[in-house]
């Protein structure tokens, strides 16, 4: 069958492969650059919270020594709190691990995130990562990427089970891109 007779009846059905095979493409460049962001603003409230500098580079491999004292002690009940005013006030689907809210929105919301989940799940999750907080990336980023493919497909008004693949397209890529591995994104979103 030629592609362009598979555009052309795609209509009400949503968009072609072809289509969504692009818009897939997309939704992964820019959870993989939204991946870099959210790592970038880990290392600044990191810099900011424990060097006392405005920088956005940060190697954990390396061993840095904290100046400031019993700051030390305050700067992860600071995060804290900037992460409870946040989530609290700006977006509620922020809280928690980040999977089990995407989840959610598949099966029960037909696979809508608000935008500002994004936003708010990136300065929550590297407020807390950056001043100390015991939790990871890998949830925060599953959520940002998905909640990107969610955007994108409500933004183009296509059905809920092509705007889910964009979801699930998001969710991997920022798996891919947060921890090098774009085999284990792929797997992880099928």
């Amino acid at each position: 069958m030629r592609l362009d007779r598979v555009n052309k009846h795609a209509g009400k059905f949503g968009f072609a492969p072809i289509r969504m095979f692009i818009l897939s493409i997309i939704t992964g460049v820019c959870c993989g650059f939204g991946a870099v962001f959210f790592r970038e603003l880990i290392a600044f409230f990191h810099n900011l919270f424990f060097g006392g500098e405005f920088s956005f580079f940060y190697d954990a491999n390396l061993h840095t020594l904290p100046h400031g004292g019993a700051w030390i002690i305050l700067a992860p009940v600071v995060g804290a709190i900037g992460v409870v005013f946040l989530v609290k006030n700006f977006a509620p689907e922020a809280k928690g691990h980040g999977v089990p809210e995407v989840m959610e929105a598949v099966y029960y919301k037909k696979g809508v995130i608000r935008p500002i989940v994004a936003l708010i799940k990136s300065l929550a999750s590297a407020l807390s990562i950056g001043t100390g907080g015991s939790v990871g990336r890998e949830g925060p980023i599953i959520q940002i990427g998905a909640s990107f493919g969610s955007w994108l497909g409500t933004f183009l008004k296509i059905p809920p089970w092509q705007r889910i693949t964009l979801i699930a397209a998001g969710a991997g890529a920022g798996i891919a891109a947060t921890f090098n591995t774009p085999i284990g994104g792929v797997l992880f979103a099928t």
